[in-house]
């Protein structure tokens, strides 16, 4: 079928795709139309007029609102035309305030284009009453202005609210000549609903809508965000040395330009005054400025006496694969240890050992781009919209197109607004909720058998295992509705494709590889894995997260999750590295801090990571590091776990180095250098490989990092096929074989990477949380992320605007348990658990259950994990982050 269509357009015969518009078809063809209110990703809304052309019976058309037809004829100039043009035009202008000098938007300005395009002069604007309205900014929002008087009511920023984000936090507002564009109840659209991600400001075509920031930047470079696991791509705006905007990579296929609050604005840690710019040493208890050579040879000395299953190594989310790499490296070829892990033990190591078990590989099946045409899309235990926000997009889209969305929460999220059905279940009863969905699906013969027959092995024994889950029984564990799990079982399962999204609302909790398996074999018996737009899609939270569990920063795996334990892939790194390895699984993170604590783990090396704030029970880490005989960490800023160090290492952030992450859907990218890195201040791979030569060690004489790719490449099967070249202007998703091999954006289209080729449906059994509350403590704990800060804090805090935003901690509380408690709004309150307490801030909210309460971790003045339950997932060894049992009494 042709897709395309022949068209004339001022005579000029060109070619366009069915559906395009004239103005659209135009553009591509380098014919320019003038045009206000026109937006590639929004829908024509014919607003402004400015884009008339005629057709061949002579009728001006909006040219935005028209489909282009075979054999049309068009014409985009004359006379006539240009009268309507220079008339709408004019009376833009003559409304508009004429500062142009001063106007951040100078130069950018589409009006201004468009006066300039049309010849329009004070002559012709002075047959015309001027009149400006009088109409205060609204400079609210820590990050960018309003300005009415500049708004030309194009409707841009009103259809980017709507379209892209589904927010609406801003609408056509009054009537006439007092319309303006305002939010619910013309207040200041800090108070509105508005997530500030400045979409509206990035669209905006005149200086109604612009950043705080008002320098230019003098150069840009293309890289990658360095938040969540998403990978979205960024132009860094560079003015010296410093970082002065970030705007979205429209040609980067995972976001398309858009941006949330955090990559876009959040960028204000590069260049602040605490960044750590020397070493330092602790000395009589006080760090004191130290060189490098000083910090390398006390470290040596130091790490000399520690060799062997005495030392850990914890490295980071944060860094690129290649520090990753390298700090793998350096634990089992200069240290002679295994003992080395990360923070996705907290988050998704659950989904390594179940997605691992049923369908050998532990990581997204399908790509981020597929969402938006899932027929059905099942959201549990991920609240996107705050933790991956552009995902979050993508699903909103999709129910924009006729996608069915189930949202599974214990609390009521923002895409609960966009949802056909909403599950609110309780903590920790994922495992019945979901075994409850199948249950129903097999009994109404709702399941893919020809799917099942040659894809999967072992249903007939987890069939019988669905008995143990009538809807009674699912209703009294999960509390939500028998009606509303059949209306989930119907709606998934009969949907020709059908997605699974889930975050840490699964994996942390102390069945969470249960919880995993369960969502696999949901996927499993409807057929919904290995073809476009369905899969089970785990939502990695950090920027590289997935790379360094690639890198093998995991006790059991060497990089590619090559065994340690196997004899033949040891002795391939053991021929490479030119050194004899440990053979034995080391300690994860749990394991790492017990030994600490215990005596056994004597030395301890930190990379990018801050468990002081982030790990469970965080009275037991402090004791654990103090316990240590020598600590170092490496971060780029004096963190809380910083502060427990022998020496601290200062190192660069993502705009001072060059690099690969990899994302949530398995694709590589690379980040470039922007800016030299602060004061004194290094790249990890830098400091790692310079500890190891200091210690006596060959093959770390690394240039660059490229160099450093190409070693783990030839050493790890998934990314074989990858190199710096080949990334130079997109990513590819592992498994990449070789060069010829473009990637793989879909797993498990032929067979499971299991040893049978075939998914394994896996029978459960439900298993209650590891503690319950009781009297003393009644209310449960769950934790949740904020969209405004991130992780520990570490970046955002250092973002004044983003503090703005969310600056303290409280505890989400039901109305009718405050009631109970007596407590309101904004007060004070002590949350104690079996742990310890913490001081919150009351915030009284419908959006979650009676008896459950929630938390964030940003705050290190109100350390949440001082009171999480360090439980573990007997399989992941994840801890039971998601339910903790508390108290809650007023001071």
């Amino acid at each position: 079928m042709n897709d395309k269509i022949t068209l004339f357009i001022d005579g000029i015969r060109i070619e366009a795709d069915k559906g395009d518009t004239i103005l659209k078809a135009a553009l591509k063809n380098d014919i320019y139309i003038p045009n206000l209110c026109f937006n590639h990703d929004l829908k024509p809304f014919g607003a402004c007029r400015l884009c008339m052309v005629q057709n061949k019976d002579e009728r001006l058309i909006t040219s935005c609102e028209t489909t282009v037809e075979d054999g049309m004829e068009i014409v985009t100039e004359n006379k006539r035309i240009n009268q309507v043009r220079k008339l709408v035009a004019q009376l833009l202008i003559v409304n508009h305030e004429m500062d142009c000098l001063t106007c951040s938007k100078s130069d950018q300005c589409k009006l201004q284009e468009i006066a300039a395009y049309l010849g329009i002069d004070k002559e012709d604007l002075g047959n015309l009453r001027r009149s400006i309205k009088d109409i205060p900014e609204d400079t609210s929002n820590p990050f960018f202005t309003r300005d009415f008087k500049k708004c030309i009511l194009c409707g841009i920023c009103v259809r980017a609210c709507d379209e892209i984000l589904g927010v609406n936090a801003i609408d056509f507002g009054y009537r006439g000549y007092d319309t303006k564009i305002t939010t619910f109840g013309d207040k200041p659209i800090l108070e509105s609903n508005c997530v500030s991600c400045g979409e509206c400001v990035a669209v905006c075509p005149v200086g109604a809508l612009v950043p705080n920031e008002k320098l230019q930047p003098s150069r840009e470079v293309r890289t990658i965000c360095p938040y969540c696991g998403v990978g979205c791509g960024i132009y860094l705006g560079i003015r010296g040395n410093e970082i002065k905007s970030i705007r979205g990579d429209n040609g980067n296929e995972i976001n398309n330009g858009n941006l949330c609050v955090k990559g876009r604005f959040g960028y204000n840690f590069i260049n602040h005054p605490e960044r750590l710019t020397s070493p330092l040493i602790k000395r009589d208890g006080i760090f004191e400025e130290a060189s490098w050579e000083e910090a390398f040879d006390l470290i040596a000395q130091n790490l000399s006496k520690y060799e062997g299953n005495s030392f850990a190594s914890i490295s980071s989310a944060k860094c690129t694969n290649e520090e990753n790499y390298v700090i793998q490296k350096f634990t089992r070829s200069v240290m002679s240890t295994n003992n080395i892990d990360h923070c996705a033990r907290l988050c998704h190591a659950s989904t390594v050992s179940g997605l691992g078990q049923s369908m050998g590989s532990g990581a997204m099946t399908n790509s981020i781009g597929e969402i938006v045409d899932s027929g059905c899309i099942l959201a549990i235990g991920t609240n996107t919209t705050s933790t991956h926000p552009v995902i979050g997009l993508r699903v909103v889209k999709a129910t924009k197109t006729g996608s069915k969305l189930i949202v599974a929460n214990p609390k009521e999220i923002e895409l609960c607004k966009h949802a056909d059905l909403f599950l609110q279940h309780k903590p920790g009863s994922d495992v019945a909720l979901l075994m409850g969905i199948m249950h129903v699906i097999v009994k109404e013969d709702l399941h893919d058998l020809n799917f099942i027959k040659e894809h999967c092995e072992n249903f007939e024994a987890f069939k019988k295992s669905l008995e143990d889950f009538d809807l009674d029984y699912v209703e009294k564990i999960t509390g939500v509705a028998a009606e509303n799990i059949i209306k989930a079982a119907r709606i998934y399962a009969s949907s020709d494709t059908a997605s699974i999204l889930y975050s840490m609302g699964i994996t942390q909790h102390s069945h969470g590889t249960d919880n995993v398996l369960a969502v696999s074999n949901l996927a499993l018996i409807t057929g919904n894995l290995g073809k476009p737009s369905t899969g089970v899609n785990p939502l990695r939270g950090q920027n590289n997260v997935q790379g360094s569990c690639d890198m093998g920063c995991l006790p059991d795996v060497y990089p590619g999750y090559q065994k340690v334990i196997d004899e033949n892939i040891s002795k391939k790194f053991e021929e490479s590295w030119n050194n004899e390895l440990n053979k034995d699984t080391g300690l994860n993170l749990p394991q790492i801090f017990d030994s600490a604590y215990n005596g056994i783990i004597k030395a301890l090396y930190i990379v990018g990571e801050n468990p002081v704030l982030s790990e469970p029970d965080s009275a037991h880490i402090q004791d654990a590091l103090e316990k240590l005989d020598f600590l170092v960490v490496q971060d780029i800023f004096l963190t809380e776990t910083a502060k427990f160090a022998d020496v601290v290492l200062p190192a660069c952030t993502f705009a001072e180095k060059d690099g690969t992450f990899t994302n949530t859907e398995r694709r590589v990218q690379r980040i470039y250098k922007a800016i030299e890195p602060l004061g004194d201040s290094k790249p990890d791979w830098w400091i790692t490989s310079e500890i190891a030569k200091r210690m006596g060690s060959k093959g770390f004489d690394f240039n660059h990092p490229s160099e450093i790719f190409d070693e783990l490449a030839s050493l790890t099967p998934i990314y074989a096929g990858i190199s710096y070249n080949r990334l130079e202007n997109t990513g590819l998703q592992w498994p990449c074989i070789d060069v010829e091999d473009y990637g793989t954006p879909i797993l498990h289209k032929d067979k499971f990477s299991t040893e049978s080729g075939k998914g394994r449906l896996i029978p459960l059994k439900y298993r209650k949380p590891a503690e319950s509350p009781d009297e003393e403590y009644p209310l449960i704990l769950t934790t949740v992320r904020s969209l405004y800060q991130f992780h520990t804090g570490t970046m955002t805090r250092k973002v004044d605007g983003l503090n703005k935003l969310y600056d303290y901690e409280f505890i989400e509380i039901n109305p009718a348990d405050a009631l109970d408690l007596g407590v309101k709004d904004e007060e004070i309150v002590k949350v104690l658990s079996r742990r310890g307490e913490v001081k919150s801030r009351v915030k009284v909210t419908e959006t979650i259950s009676r008896g459950i309460v929630s938390m964030t971790f940003h705050f290190s003045e109100t350390s949440t994990n001082l009171i999480t339950n360090p439980a573990l997932d007997p399989v992941s060894n994840t801890p039971e982050l998601k339910f903790c049992a508390v108290k809650v009494e007023k001071i």
